[in-house]
């Protein structure tokens, strides 16, 4: 059975998409600690991040990377968070959170209830100030 983020990379189940590539998808988190915060995935499904090869981490990180300019032009009074976690969805991810202070990483925490005009505006602010991939 295909992850969600699966079903998400092929479109059938709309996200908030920043930026996209043949191989990569990077999409607001709509569980999001933060505003702005960001899953970046390999449209390819893997269950754990560190069973992608060396090419595959290596290509994602640096997706990742320009997403992360991008939240950084977005929010430039914060740093931009990388974390690979794994429990929630079987999907290799990478979380890319704004943030202003190390608490703003703290997956414990409650996470933010936004509407869907704020994600929209979020995605679209973003994704205007993505240099093209």
């Amino acid at each position: 059975m295909a992850s969600i983020f699966s079903k998400i990379a092929k479109g059938e189940i709309p996200c908030h998409k920043v930026a996209e590539s043949d191989k990569y998808l990077a999409f607001l988190d709509i569980n999001p600690l933060v505003k702005g915060h960001l899953l970046v995935i390999p449209k390819e499904e893997t269950d754990y991040f560190f069973d992608l090869n060396d090419a595959a981490i290596a290509e994602i990180m640096v997706f990742a990377r320009k997403v992360a300019c991008a939240l950084k032009k977005t929010f430039p009074e914060r740093r931009v968070g990388v974390a690979v976690v794994g429990f929630d969805v079987p999907h290799a991810h990478v979380h890319l959170v704004p943030m202003l202070d190390v608490k703003d990483m703290d997956f414990n925490r409650p996470r933010l209830n936004l509407s869907a005009e704020e994600f929209q505006t979020i995605a679209r602010t973003i994704a205007d100030s993505l240099v093209l991939l």
